[in-house]
C-alpha cells in the first residue's frame, strides 16, 4: 500500500516537472523574464503543495485525524496568493507600455496546472497544459497577423518665423496614412523655436518610416521626433 503512494507521488511530481518545464521552454526561447526553471519550479512546488492536504492521512497523527478535517481548497486559495506575488515581480512598466503581462498569466496557470497534478486529476492538467502552449504558440502567430492600431509622439520644432500652419501639418501627416489627435503648441523664446506635439495613429507600422522620410526632406524643419509606443506583452 505505501508503495502504490509513493509511485503515485513520484508520478505527480514527475509530471508536474515536465509540463512545468515546457511551458517555460516556449517563455525561454521568447527571451522573457522568467523561464525554464522558474515555470518547473513554480508547477513542481505547486503540486508538492497540494500533496500535504491530499495525503495527509499518511503523515497526521491518526488520533489528529479524528478531530482534523484538512481542506485542499485552502491550499489552493493560499497557494494563488502566493503565485500573485511572483507573476507581480515579472510585470515591467516601461514609458507608457506594461511588459510582462502574459508571462504572469503563464505562471499563474502553471500554478493551477500543479495543483490539478498534485491532487491527481491528470485530465484537465493535461488539456490545461494543451491549451496554454496553443496559446502562447499559435496565438503569438494569429496576433502578428491581425492588423493592430500603432500610437506615437510626434513633436515637429521650427523656427519661430519659419513654422507651417497647422492645417498644412495636419494634411502631411494624414497623407502618410496617419491621424492626428491630442496636437499642442509650444513657443521657447529662450532656445527660439517653435514646435508641435502630438499623438499619431495609424493602422500600417510601416508609415512611420514613411512619415520620417518625408519630414527629414522638409528644409523648414528644425528638428522632429517620432516615439512609436512599445508593445506590451
Amino acid at each position: 500500500m505505501l508503495e502504490e503512494i509513493y509511485t503515485e507521488v513520484t508520478l505527480r511530481l514527475l509530471v508536474s516537472l515536465v509540463i512545468g518545464a515546457f511551458i517555460g521552454l516556449e517563455r525561454s526561447y521568447h527571451s522573457r523574464p522568467a523561464g525554464f526553471r522558474t515555470y518547473a519550479l513554480v508547477c513542481l512546488s505547486t503540486c508538492l503543495l497540494m500533496l500535504v492536504t491530499t495525503y495527509e492521512m499518511y503523515w497526521l497523527p491518526s488520533a489528529a485525524l479524528e478531530y482534523t478535517r484538512m481542506d485542499p481548497t485552502r491550499m489552493a486559495q493560499g497557494i494563488i496568493t502566493g503565485i500573485g506575488f511572483l507573476g507581480a515581480g515579472v510585470i515591467m512598466q516601461q514609458g507608457v507600455a506594461v511588459h510582462g503581462l502574459t508571462t504572469a498569466a503563464s505562471i499563474l496557470a502553471t500554478a493551477a496546472i500543479g495543483i490539478l497534478i498534485g491532487v491527481g486529476f491528470y485530465f484537465p492538467a493535461f488539456l490545461a497544459a494543451f491549451l496554454i502552449l496553443g496559446i502562447l504558440s499559435f496565438f503569438k502567430w494569429l496576433e502578428s497577423k491581425i492588423p493592430v492600431q500603432t500610437y506615437a509622439y510626434l513633436s515637429i520644432r521650427f523656427m519661430p518665423h519659419e513654422k507651417i500652419p497647422e492645417a498644412e501639418i495636419r494634411y502631411l501627416a494624414e497623407n502618410q496614412g496617419f491621424t492626428v489627435s491630442n496636437l499642442n503648441y509650444r513657443i521657447n523664446n529662450k532656445e527660439d523655436f517653435f514646435e508641435y506635439s502630438m499623438v499619431i495613429r495609424t493602422n500600417h507600422v510601416h508609415h512611420i518610416g514613411s512619415l520620417a522620410t518625408t519630414l527629414s526632406q522638409n528644409k523648414l524643419i528644425r528638428e522632429f521626433i517620432i516615439s512609436p509606443t512599445p508593445i506590451s506583452n
